[in-house]
Order: structure tokens, then C-alpha cells, then sequence
């Protein structure tokens, strides 16, 4: 692990209290930028789903400035994603937009039930090569949304990109007042404006909303067969937007050096959904691209997301035609440095690729293949932490021994069992014995540099005990620590049949 340093310093707890007036004017700054990178991403992913682009925009609005209070990640934002809108799209398009609201609906319920459950502490269990994976392939995923674009500019957008990226780079060595993307945007829209440059725009994108949402009631029959068929997707839905939402909420807490309320934020993200199918809108969850936005341009509290769902719907209903000449190259160049920043190129260092070890680079490069090729971020971290929990089970397996030393006289042999001794690793350990050796009439077995973890290890201590049993040989086992002797006591006799 050479790279990698361990500290005893702990994140410090992040608590909501009134920003100073610097941090004040970071915030409201950032969610400018974010608002206005939701909006072509909203409607996107409208159309990714087979709605209006009123869907995702109202979706983008009501989750951040619901999850503004609702969380427990101050400055991370949530809204409609690519990856709901995947999972949602076959049933809005063969059902409609009601059945997705209602779907939404009933994936935030199965979110709050997982929250009370505590579903957020199952996130212990991700390694640090699968969080790294996720946050590569989340990276390269956010650059390939913006090849889209990349592939239909002309020259002047091109050029665009390439200043609006300069802008971004640069504008920080003069002063980090003001968010460097907001900087960026401004300039090429005025720019644009200014020298009729004709470029795609924000406009082209899809119709903007002229009012903000008021509350409906899906129109879908309450029935039993409305239930069967909208719970797989809710399920579905609320998984994915788990996944996504706490390894964010992960990432941010690493970004800032603070440490969140992962169980809460669960809890949050299903009220904001359960809100979200009743405004009209999209079901939704935490976005990497637009919360790395929010992050690097200062915002660390709730105020930054709440002005991000604000703005979004205040620069459509109310400077609509404003932001309709937005050039898409401006917003492709704030995605661009988002994906560049959020890589860990640290990672594919050839000094560090060096040093780690092969086990944890391959789970690392298994994330980031799975997530690139499907687009699905929680199967790709699933996958990841399967096959990180068949390497250690692996590496623990090997790392099981036996020893053995024979006392003076020749009658007892006392054999001393090392390492970790469980389903993987018990059944080598049977054929460590010799339960033939002449002249022997005793057997020792020292458990005291092992751990006894499971059902398996203890059928194996029967089995020796057993086959030396039939030599006539007496078998004596000793230092078991108490949760190896608990666990001893409790199946030793029982399981030996069965094995």
C-alpha cells in the first residue's frame, strides 16, 4: 500500500450554521454557475426519458432546493440524471409521464424505508480502489456526454471551448472572487451575442418552462396490477439513486475534509423524490458533475444547493430568452474542466501503479470498465466490491498456515494454526495433519495466532479431531479467543455430519 498514507485525524463534523459574508458570496456565486449548467443536462435527460423538457427541469428544481434541507451533504446537488432517466425510460415511453411520476413517487418511499433501515452504513463496505474506479469512470462518463457537442461544432465553437477553458484555468491566478466558469460563460455569451456568432445554444436545446411547478396527483389507477408494474422500476430507481447519492456524498466529504450525514441524506433523497412525482417531475439524485462545479468554486453549505434549484427555474420562467443564447461551447468547456478536475490522475501515476497492489488496480480498472461500458455507476461499484471481497477472501485464504513440532518423547505433536481460518481458507487447512504419523498419541492444536470466523472453520476442527479420532489419537484444542470459542461451543458436533 505505499502510496497510500493512513492519519489518525479525523474529518471534522460538518455543522450548518450562517456563512460569513465571503463565503456567502461563494456560495450564491456557485449556484449561478450550477443553475445554469442543470439547465441543457435537464432537458437532456428529459429526452433521454421520452418527456417534456419541463419534466427534468422541474425535477432539477424541486430536488435541490428540497434536498437543500432535507440532506445531510450541505453543498451537494441533486436533480435529474442520466441515470435515472436510463432506468425510467421504457416505462415513461410505453406508459407516459404519469406512470414516471408515479414511479417516483414510490422509489422515494422505498428510499426513506431504506434510510430508517440504515442502508448508508453498508457504505463501509466500499474500498477505496472502488471509490477511486467511481470517481475515474464518473469522470470519463462526463466527457463522453459532452462528445455530442464536441462532434457537431463548428470552428467557432471549437474556439470557444478552447477559451472558455483557458478562461477557467486562468482567471483563477487573477483572483478567485468570482467562480472562474462564471467568468467563462459570461464572456462567450456576450462574446457570441456581440459578433453574431452563430452557434448552437442553450435555446436549441429544448423550450424552456414559463411558470414554475405546482403540486398534481399523478393520474394512474390505484390498483394492485399499477403497483406490479411500477414497483420494479421504483426499486430499481431507488437503488441506483442510493448508490450514486452516498458515494457522492462520499466524495465531497473527501473533497472538503468533512464529514457528512449519510443516513439522513437517504432519508432526504426519497422525501425529495416522493416531492418530485408530485410537482411533475423526473426522479432524481445526486450529480457528480454539477456537485464537483459546486465544490470547486467555493460553495461548502445548503444555501449554494437552495440557490441552485432558485436560479434554475428564476433563469427559465424569468430570463429565458436570456439564457437561450447561452453558447453550448460554454457550458461543454465548464463540463470538460469538471471531468479533468474530478479524474484522480494520481492514480494511473506510473509510480503509483508501481506501488499499489495488483489486486487493488485491477477492482480499480474493473469499476471503470463496468461503469463506462454500461453507464450504470451502482452496477459498476457493485461489481467492484464483489470482486474486491473474492481477492481479500483470496489473499486471506493464502495466509492461513499450519506448523507443527513434536515434544521430546515422541507422543504429542502440538500443531500451531495461523491466519484467518473461514470457508475459503478451511478446507486446505484438513490436509496440513498428518493423522498417520506412528508412535503418536496425542495432538495439540494452538488456535491462539487464529481467528475462527464461520461454520466451515469449526466443521474442520471436527473433521481433524475426527481423523486423528480413527488413529486413536487425542486431540486437544486450545487457544481459541472468546468469539472463536463462543462460535466453537456453539456448532462443534453438530456440523462434522454434514461436511
Amino acid at each position: 500500500m505505499g502510496s497510500m498514507k493512513l492519519s489518525l485525524k479525523s474529518p471534522r463534523p460538518l455543522k450548518d450554521r450562517i456563512p460569513g459574508a465571503a463565503q456567502l458570496r461563494a456560495d450564491v456565486l456557485a449556484g449561478l454557475v450550477v443553475a445554469l449548467a442543470l439547465i441543457p443536462e435537464a432537458i437532456s435527460f428529459s429526452l433521454i426519458a421520452g418527456v417534456d423538457p419541463r419534466v427534468g427541469l422541474y425535477a432539477s428544481f424541486v430536488m435541490a432546493v428540497s434536498i437543500a434541507f432535507l440532506g445531510g451533504r450541505p453543498a451537494m446537488i441533486s436533480a435529474a440524471t442520466g441515470a435515472m432517466a436510463l432506468v425510467v425510460a421504457p416505462l415513461s415511453m410505453e406508459h407516459g409521464a404519469d406512470h414516471l411520476m408515479a414511479a417516483a413517487v414510490l422509489a422515494g418511499l422505498i428510499q426513506v424505508v431504506l434510510g430508517l433501515l440504515g442502508v448508508s452504513k453498508l457504505m463501509r463496505f466500499v474500498p477505496p480502489s472502488v471509490m477511486t474506479g467511481f470517481v475515474n469512470a464518473l469522470a470519463i462518463l462526463i466527457f463522453m456526454s459532452q462528445v455530442p457537442y464536441l462532434i457537431g461544432f463548428d470552428v467557432p465553437a471549437y474556439a470557444m471551448v478552447a477559451i472558455g477553458l483557458a478562461i477557467i484555468f486562468g482567471f483563477p491566478y487573477l483572483t478567485k472572487a468570482v467562480p472562474a466558469p462564471l467568468v467563462a460563460i459570461v464572456v462567450l455569451t456576450v462574446a457570441a451575442v456581440a459578433m453574431g456568432v452563430s452557434t448552437r445554444t442553450v435555446g436549441d436545446e429544448g423550450e424552456l418552462p414559463d411558470a414554475f411547478p405546482v403540486p398534481l396527483i399523478p393520474d394512474v389507477p390505484f390498483t394492485w396490477d399499477t403497483l406490479v408494474l411500477l414497483a420494479p422500476y421504483s426499486l430499481t430507481l431507488a437503488l441506483v439513486g442510493l448508490m450514486e447519492s452516498l458515494m457522492t456524498a462520499k466524495l465531497v466529504d473527501d473533497q472538503t475534509e468533512t464529514s457528512s450525514d449519510h443516513a439522513r441524506e437517504a432519508r432526504g433523497q426519497g422525501i425529495a423524490n416522493i416531492l418530485v412525482g408530485f410537482f411533475g417531475g423526473m426522479p432524481g439524485c445526486a450529480m457528480i458533475g454539477q456537485t464537483m462545479i459546486n465544490v470547486k468554486s467555493g460553495a461548502r453549505t445548503r444555501l449554494s444547493t437552495f440557490l441552485a434549484g432558485i436560479f434554475l427555474m428564476v433563469l427559465c420562467v424569468v430570463l429565458g430568452d436570456i439564457v437561450g443564447l447561452i453558447p453550448m461551447a460554454a457550458l461543454v468547456a465548464v463540463m470538460v474542466f469538471v471531468s479533468l478536475v474530478t479524474f484522480n490522475w494520481h492514480s494511473i501515476a506510473p509510480a503509483t501503479l508501481r506501488r499499489m497492489p495488483w489486486t487493488e488496480t485491477l477492482v480499480m480498472a474493473v469499476t471503470v470498465v463496468v461503469v463506462v461500458a454500461t453507464h450504470n455507476l451502482a452496477l459498476g461499484v457493485i461489481v467492484g466490491v464483489v470482486v474486491s471481497m473474492v481477492l481479500f477472501a483470496r489473499k486471506a485464504a493464502v495466509q492461513a498456515g499450519v506448523t507443527s513440532v513434536l515434544d521430546p518423547e515422541g507422543g504429542t505433536r502440538v500443531y500451531s494454526v495461523n491466519g484467518e481460518v473461514f470457508f475459503a481458507s478451511a478446507g486446505e487447512l484438513v490436509q496440513r495433519f498428518d493423522y498417520a504419523e506412528e508412535g503418536l498419541r496425542k495432538v495439540v492444536v494452538d488456535m491462539s495466532g487464529a481467528h475462527v470466523w464461520d461454520s466451515s472453520a469449526v466443521a474442520v476442527l471436527d473433521q481433524v479431531t475426527e481423523h486423528f479420532g480413527r488413529h486413536g489419537v487425542e486431540v486437544e484444542i486450545t487457544g481459541l479467543n472468546e468469539p472463536s470459542e463462543q462460535l466453537h461451543k456453539e456448532l462443534s458436533g453438530t456440523l462434522a455430519g454434514g461436511h
